[in-house]
């Protein structure tokens, strides 16, 4: 598919941008070898291969899950305008 200046700058007003005629007609270019990779790696056959989240098989090094604070809520709870069973209460919102 051959990209025209008017393909670029539809482009350009779908993504808000400011585009002037002399911009267009330079990204064409760009823009026809971007599609041309994509098309490129469509060729590419992926049959069989899963997908990964990260190249390497590493884990994540987490933090203990320990509680490292005393509970405060009581203390917090002091100064809210209106609590009840240990939640605040707050004026809907929502109908």
């Amino acid at each position: 598919m051959a990209l025209e200046p008017s393909d670029v700058q539809r482009a350009a007003h779908l993504a808000r941008l400011a585009m002037n005629d002399a911009d267009a007609t330079g990204y064409v270019d760009d823009l026809g070898r971007i599609l041309a990779m994509v098309d490129q790696l469509q060729e590419v056959d992926t049959d069989g291969v899963a997908p990964l989240a990260h190249p390497l098989d590493t884990t994540q090094r987490l933090r203990a899950d320990e509680v490292t604070e005393r509970d405060q809520r009581d203390h917090f709870q002091r100064v809210a305008p209106a609590v009840e069973n240990g939640l605040y209460l707050v004026p809907r919102v929502v109908e």
